[in-house]
């Protein structure tokens, strides 16, 4: 068993003897103590630890712990609004033993007052929903108020984003486990605050494109998934799908991908061939990819049989490929390229408007119009790129 299992373990242990002993009891007290022993085995020497719970899942950093599947304290920690636990080497007993109380506490519909709770907020331990926020949100009274909150930057999704880059490019393995848990983040962020909300990134640099825009494509096909009536597996599907879609850049020369001018004919022939490597990327890695293989293979796919790859023979295309295609020429207008500044946004929605019927599966593309018109959209910068070159 690893250290955050065992950890995390012996601190659903205290919740449950909390629920049987008031403060003092000596069989409390030595549970505190034993999960402590725990949480120090943890943090020493090891700088900041993580947990996020997402779903049913538990996450430690990157990690999904898979031995904490069925594991009951993930999901009511979400439930009263404690979605991340971040703790440092700081960490002291008393300040764990708060934890514990709060959380406790918060399963009995009660909460820590405000003096109490921006105390909590200054300790080695952090926790509360996560909220997205700015590149380096800073601590101001609005986020210190009656609950601790994290505020949460995407940073860990780009990191490990481009992480999988590396591993693809490397090692020609595609990170499954990272993949979805990113997805599974992305649509926890999308669901931070009361209204559903676009977290969508905007780059600093052009060589950050192919990361940005994988993971706006991601969100945004997630988001119109939802809003057409799809539910759980199949809008992960959707999100998996748009992560994946331009995998194939990695495939491609970095000097042609942030070329500021216009594709030689020989430079477009290499572009157009990253659908077609990344269907051979993720199909190399496991047949259950078999969506996100087809929408890699056939998002620059125009519904009148038009863009590219050429079909041998004319058939529809797959609908998950229709709705991430929407999504891909959206933020690919909205977004900053060497070659032209970015489109506003409802210039790009009387684009996609326009050629609904012809380019655009109506079906996809005017719930997409709708809720871009509707929805809170909020542009995240990130910093500190890896690029990624072929």
């Amino acid at each position: 068993m690893s250290d955050p299992v065992r950890f995390l373990m012996s601190m659903g242990h205290v919740l449950a003897v909390m629920s049987l002993y008031d403060k003092g009891h000596p069989a409390r007290e030595r549970a505190v103590d034993e999960s402590y022993e725990k949480l120090r085995d943890l943090v020493d020497g090891a700088g900041e630890r993580q947990f996020t719970f997402v779903d049913r899942e538990v996450v430690f950093h990157r990690e999904v712990l898979r031995d904490l599947k069925e594991w009951e304290w993930g999901p009511r920690l979400a439930e009263v609004g404690v979605e991340r636990v971040e703790i440092d080497e700081s960490v002291t007993r008393d300040d764990y033993e708060e934890f514990l109380r709060d959380a406790y506490l918060r399963f009995k519909g009660e909460s820590l007052d405000t003096t109490e709770a921006r105390y909590m907020r200054r300790t080695g331990i952090r926790y509360g929903p996560i909220l997205v926020g700015i590149e380096e949100a800073e601590e101001t009274d609005e986020l210190l108020g009656t609950s601790a909150t994290i505020a949460y930057t995407l940073q860990d999704d780009i990191d490990t984003i481009e992480w999988m880059h590396r591993q693809v490019q490397d090692q020609g393995d595609i990170p499954m486990l990272e993949a979805e848990m990113v997805v599974r983040s992305l649509s926890t962020a999308m669901h931070s605050q009361e209204e559903i909300l676009l977290p969508l990134l905007q780059l600093k640099e052009f060589d950050q494109y192919t990361t940005t825009h994988s993971t706006n494509v991601a969100v945004l096909a997630m988001a119109v998934a939802e809003y057409i009536g799809l539910q759980g597996r199949d809008v992960r599907v959707m999100g998996v799908a748009g992560l994946l879609h331009d995998l194939g850049k990695v495939r491609i020369p970095k000097e042609i991908l942030v070329k500021p001018g216009a594709f030689t004919d020989e430079e477009r022939r290499v572009m157009q061939r990253h659908p077609d490597e990344g269907a051979r990327i993720i199909l190399g890695r496991d047949v259950r990819l078999e969506v996100p293989a087809i929408v890699a293979y056939e998002h620059h796919i125009m519904l009148n049989g038009g863009g590219y790859p050429s079909m041998h023979y004319a058939r529809p295309t797959h609908i998950a490929s229709r709705l991430v295609h929407v999504c891909d020429v959206y933020d690919a207008l909205c977004t900053n390229r060497p070659y032209r500044d970015a489109w506003p946004s409802e210039k790009a929605l009387a684009l996609i408007e326009e050629n609904t019927g012809d380019d655009f599966d109506p079906q996809f593309a005017l719930p997409f119009i709708q809720l871009m018109r509707q929805q809170a959209i909020q542009r995240v910068r990130f910093a500190n790129p890896v690029v990624v070159a072929a």
